[in-house]
C-alpha cells in the first residue's frame, strides 16, 4: 500500500485590486454569484475583486483553494488510530486505511496478531472478510452497511471524502446565504435545494468545519479538521473527527505517515476469497463484529 506520493506545485497567492466604494456593492455580488459549492464540497471560480462585504473577499479566496486541492488529491493511503464512542461504548484500535475516489475504500482493523477484520467498497459493493473465520460476506455499499462494519454512518463517497480531509456533500449549487465570524473561525452558510444548510469553516486559512442540518434543524454531521500538515505542496490534515447526532456516535481519526495520490490498484478494493472460504450474503449475517470490535 506504500508508494511515493506525487509532488504538487504550490500556485502563487492571488492578488486583488481595490475598487471605489461605487463599485464595491457590484464586486460583492460577483464574488458570490461565482461560488458554487458540490454540497458542502466547494468548487469554485477564481475570485472577483476585493468585496465591501466582511469576510466576502476572504471566503473566495479561501474556497477557490479548497477547490483546487479537491482537485489535487485523488487518492490516500495511511496508518491510523480510530477511536470510536457509541451507546457507552468506547474502542480505540489502529488501522490500515487506503481510498481512492470517487468511492473506493478499504479499511484492516489491526490486533496485535495480525488483521481481525477487512472492510472494502468499490462502486455499490461491499465485502467484509473475517479471517479468524475465513469468511467473506458480500453486500451493498451504502450509510448503513457502513455504519454496521465500519463505524461511518455516510455513503461510500462522502466517507471517502471526509477521510481525505475534502468536504463531504451532495450536489448543490449557491452562494453563502451569510458569512459571519465565529470564536476566530471564518463561517459560511449555504442553504440546498430541500431547505437542508451546510457550514463550511476556516482557521489559519485552512478547512476546519463541515456541519450539516436537515431541512428541520436536525445536525446530521459534523466533521472537525485539525493538524495541517504539508505532503508533497498539498496541506492535508492529520486528524479528523466527526461527531453523528442521529447516530449518536462520534468517530476520530489520527493519521500516521500519509500517502497522498499513490498508485492504488483496483484489485486492493476487491478481496477474493481464499481456498475453503465460507461466502455469506450480507442479509443472512447476525452479529458480525465491526472495524471497532476487533
Amino acid at each position: 500500500m506504500r508508494s511515493t506520493a506525487r509532488r504538487l506545485p504550490r500556485r502563487a497567492p492571488i492578488s486583488h485590486r481595490s475598487q471605489s466604494p461605487r463599485r464595491s456593492t457590484v464586486a460583492a455580488a460577483a464574488i458570490l454569484a461565482t461560488l458554487v459549492l458540490a454540497g458542502c464540497a466547494a468548487r469554485i471560480a477564481p475570485p472577483a475583486p476585493a468585496a465591501a462585504r466582511p469576510g466576502a473577499a476572504a471566503l473566495a479566496h479561501l474556497t477557490e483553494a479548497l477547490s483546487r486541492r479537491d482537485q489535487q488529491i485523488e487518492s490516500m493511503s495511511t496508518g491510523a488510530v480510530m477511536e470510536y464512542r457509541a451507546g457507552g461504548q468506547q474502542i480505540k484500535a489502529r488501522e490500515e486505511i487506503a481510498m481512492r475516489r470517487p468511492a473506493d475504500l478499504r479499511v484492516e482493523a489491526l490486533t496485535p496478531f495480525g488483521v481481525a477484520l477487512v472492510v472494502a467498497a468499490r462502486d455499490a459493493k461491499l465485502q467484509i472478510f473475517e479471517p479468524s473465520k475465513n469468511t467473506l460476506i458480500d453486500g451493498t455499499a451504502n450509510a448503513a452497511t457502513l455504519d454496521r462494519f465500519a463505524r461511518i454512518p455516510m455513503a461510500p463517497r462522502d466517507a471517502v471524502r471526509l477521510l481525505m480531509g475534502i468536504a463531504p456533500g451532495g450536489s448543490n449549487s449557491s452562494a453563502p446565504v451569510s458569512v459571519n465570524t465565529v470564536n476566530g473561525m471564518l463561517v459560511a452558510t449555504y442553504r440546498e435545494t430541500d431547505g437542508s444548510e451546510c457550514d463550511l469553516g476556516f482557521e489559519g486559512g485552512e478547512l476546519a468545519l463541515v456541519r450539516e442540518r436537515l431541512a428541520g434543524g436536525a445536525t446530521s454531521y459534523e466533521v472537525r479538521y485539525r493538524d495541517y500538515r504539508d505532503i508533497g505542496g498539498v496541506m492535508f490534515p492529520y486528524e479528523v473527527e466527526a461527531d453523528f447526532p442521529l447516530a449518536h456516535s462520534h468517530v476520530k481519526f489520527n493519521y500516521s505517515r500519509p500517502i497522498i495520490n499513490g498508485n492504488l490498484p483496483d484489485s486492493l478494493f476487491v478481496l477474493t476469497p481464499g481456498p475453503g472460504a465460507k461466502r455469506l450474503d450480507i442479509g443472512m449475517v447476525k452479529g458480525v463484529r465491526g472495524v471497532f470490535d476487533g
